[in-house]
């Protein structure tokens, strides 16, 4: 094991961009296509995600427009929705499927509060991880003599900048989505 700044950031990168996707997932009072991604589709003799079926398409801020392809999966899809547990309920209207976003209430703003704080201290957690893989791996660069001591704490700060940096996108990111969530 060595050390690499650009791995380092690249894992990083890659937890804030784990971040974005549990985001999108959570569902505010607003519509978004990827409040769908989750929804699978029983269809064609196995289980597929929606976008395998039809295109999702956002109407205006409280509607989803659905444009399934093929009319038999139409029923199937349409129930896949009612199912996912998202609480949403679909308008047939031929091969498409107009499903509107029903407000939420205080209750359930706060709760998904809560779980957006869980998903951004998980991606805190994993970003202290990749931390200290980088801390370890220059320790024992300096064990093994390879760097000074003095070049291990300047590596070790740079590393703890770059973690700090990483952790303010996260408490970023993390207060845009509570905005998101609580505006009515």
């Amino acid at each position: 094991m060595s050390y690499n700044k650009k791995d380092l950031e690249r894992r990083m990168e890659g937890a804030l961009a784990s971040l974005s996707t549990e985001f999108s997932g959570l569902r505010t009072g607003r519509a978004s296509v990827n409040l769908l991604d989750s929804v699978m589709v029983p269809a064609y003799g196995s289980t597929v995600p929606l976008n395998q079926v039809a295109s999702v398409t956002v109407s205006d801020n409280r509607m989803l427009s659905v444009n399934v392809w093929d009319k038999s999966v139409v029923g199937a899809t349409d129930r896949a929705i009612r199912d996912s547990g998202l609480g949403l309920n679909p308008v047939t209207d031929g091969q498409n499927l107009r499903i509107p976003i029903p407000p939420l209430n205080e209750e359930r703003r706060i709760e998904l509060q809560k779980v957006a704080g869980k998903y951004a201290e998980a991606t805190r957690v994993a970003i202290r991880n990749i931390r200290r893989d980088g801390m370890d791996a220059l320790k024992k660069m300096e064990k093994d003599g390879e760097i000074s001591e003095d070049r291990l704490h300047s590596l070790s700060d740079e590393v703890q900048k770059l973690t700090d940096q990483y952790v303010a996108k996260v408490d970023e990111a993390l207060k845009g989505k509570e905005a998101e969530i609580m505006q009515v």
